[in-house]
Order: C-alpha cells, then sequence, then structure tokens
C-alpha cells in the first residue's frame, strides 16, 4: 500500500469514528457542550468542532489585548513539537507585551499584571500537583508574551491550592483534555461559575495554529468568539483525536513528562454536570481531584 493510499485509508477510518461516536451521542439525546474560559465541544452530524464560551459575559464589549512586535523563529524548530506550523510569528525585533485589565464581570484573583519585558531564557514548566509534576517545555521565542504571564503568576503563586475545574473524556464529549488555572474553581461538579474565573488581565493570541492540539500540547484558552483574552486559564491535550479542534488557542507548549498523571486520573472518572453539558454553566470535574501545589518556570 502507498503512502497516499495509507493516508487515505486513515482519513476515512477517522471519519467513520467521528460518525459512529456522533450518532452514539444523538442517540443518547443531549447536546454535548463544554462551557467555559476554556474549551466548548460541541459533537455534530459531521464530525467534532470546538469553540470556546464564557457563561454571562459580554461579548458585545470585548477586551483587548496586545504585543508587537511579533517574534520571527518558526515554531516547528522549537520545542513547542516537531510538528509542521501552519501559522507562524512573521515580524521581528524587540518584544514587548502589553497587559489589560479585564473588566468583565466574571470571578478573577488579581495579583498585578505582567512587566513588558519577557524573560526569553525560560525552557520548562513544572505543575507541581497531589499526583505528582507535570514538565512542559516552553519557548519565549514562539509566545512571550503567554510564558511571561505564566511566569509572572507563578511568581505571585496564583496557581497555588487551586483545581482543575475540567476533565475532558472521550466517554463524555469525544475529545481528551485537562483545563485548569480559574483561581476562584471549586472542581465539584456543581459550582456555576468554573471555568470563568481571570487573573484580573488579558493579552492577544500568539502562535494560534502553529501546531494542531494533540497529545501533550499545551495551549491557552478564552471565551467564545473572542480574540486577545487570554488569561490564566490553560488546556492539556491527552489525545491526537483533538488535532480535530479549529485552531483558535494560542500554544503555550509540549509536555515533557507527567501526562501518565492526568491519565491515570481519568480512569477514576468524571463528574458530569448537566449544566455544563447542556452549555448552561459549570464544568465537568474530575472525582479524583487534581489539586496544582505549585507552578514554577525556569
Amino acid at each position: 500500500m502507498s503512502a497516499d493510499d495509507r493516508q487515505s485509508e486513515l482519513a476515512r477510518e477517522h471519519k467513520e469514528r467521528q460518525a459512529q461516536r456522533a450518532a452514539e451521542q444523538s442517540a443518547k439525546s443531549r447536546r454535548n457542550t463544554f462551557i467555559g474560559a476554556g474549551l466548548a465541544v460541541v459533537v455534530v452530524a459531521g464530525g467534532i468542532y470546538a469553540a470556546t464560551t464564557l457563561v454571562n459575559r459580554d461579548s458585545s464589549s470585548p477586551v483587548a489585548a496586545e504585543s508587537s512586535p511579533s517574534p520571527s523563529p518558526s515554531a516547528s524548530a522549537s520545542v513547542l513539537g516537531e510538528l509542521e506550523p501552519s501559522a507562524t510569528p512573521t515580524k521581528t525585533g524587540p518584544v514587548s507585551c502589553t497587559y489589560k485589565r479585564d473588566t468583565s464581570d466574571v470571578p478573577m484573583k488579581y495579583v498585578g499584571m505582567p512587566g513588558a519585558k519577557p524573560n526569553m531564557r525560560l525552557k520548562t514548566m513544572t505543575i507541581a500537583t497531589n499526583h505528582g509534576n507535570i514538565v512542559i517545555d516552553v519557548d519565549p521565542a514562539v509566545t512571550p508574551c503567554s510564558v511571561n504571564s505564566m511566569a509572572f503568576l507563578a511568581k505571585k503563586n496564583f496557581y497555588n491550592n487551586t483545581k482543575c475545574h475540567r476533565l475532558v473524556t472521550p466517554e463524555v464529549s469525544g475529545l481528551f483534555l485537562l483545563q485548569c488555572g480559574d483561581p476562584k474553581a471549586k472542581a465539584d461538579g456543581k459550582n456555576p461559575t468554573d471555568g470563568q474565573g481571570t487573573a484580573g488581565y488579558v493579552f492577544r493570541d500568539e502562535a494560534v495554529g502553529a501546531v494542531p492540539y494533540t497529545r501533550g500540547v499545551v495551549f491557552l484558552t478564552q471565551p467564545q468568539d473572542a480574540a486577545g483574552q487570554n488569561s490564566s486559564q490553560f488546556a492539556i491535550s491527552l489525545s491526537d483525536e483533538n488535532a480535530q479542534i479549529e485552531p483558535q488557542f494560542s500554544v503555550l507548549g509540549m509536555v515533557r513528562s507527567g501526562l501518565e498523571i492526568i491519565e491515570k486520573v481519568a480512569k477514576d472518572g468524571v463528574i458530569v454536570n448537566d449544566d455544563d453539558i447542556t452549555g448552561d454553566g459549570g464544568s465537568t470535574a474530575p472525582k479524583n481531584p487534581i489539586i496544582i501545589k505549585q507552578v514554577t518556570l525556569r
């Protein structure tokens, strides 16, 4: 079988799996929409597509943020992975990041705003959890303002003792990922504002579409139809099937080690929040809580 034939066969099998999954979800007579300041996944007859939605957020007055100029290196040559990028930064020159206050009416924990000049020497982000460490390779040459924001919040102990509020599993949504970074999340499957919390500031998108959101990719999350509203929340992809997600999220890095920690927790199941599934708020949390003890960048 030629490489082209094999590729066509894989594509056909992928479409068949999507159709089967959609049929199964339809039989359950429910619309699987996951809402929050992160990923909202909708299972439809033609397959699975992704969007972001923020419950009770006024989308008519989006908060803008920017950084200028953007860096020039290609993501394919960085620690973000060896995948061929579909979109890379194009401008050159010194990087200056701009962060703006989030004026929306959502839960937030404000500890100040990062400085304009990012540390371009940072290489790793370690998330210490109650289950062990998750180590992520980052590259400020590709996403300087995203890495700068994470480093600032980490130094401020912003993430200490916060709970990862959403665990999306294939059985529930067709995708597989963990979402964290809401400072006010209770992760109990009941709190209607889980997934809405921010750090009280926002900033522009970076490296959107640089790599597919396959297993190990870490990306920032923001509201539906939004741009430049990244804040403290992020998601960790646990499956290559997530490559279907439409490119719209800033890529933060690639997991070097620790995915097995999340996968083990996923085996314990999730608290299925009906409000989350129908798109009214809250989140589907892991039954076995994942608590972030500390985040460090070096």
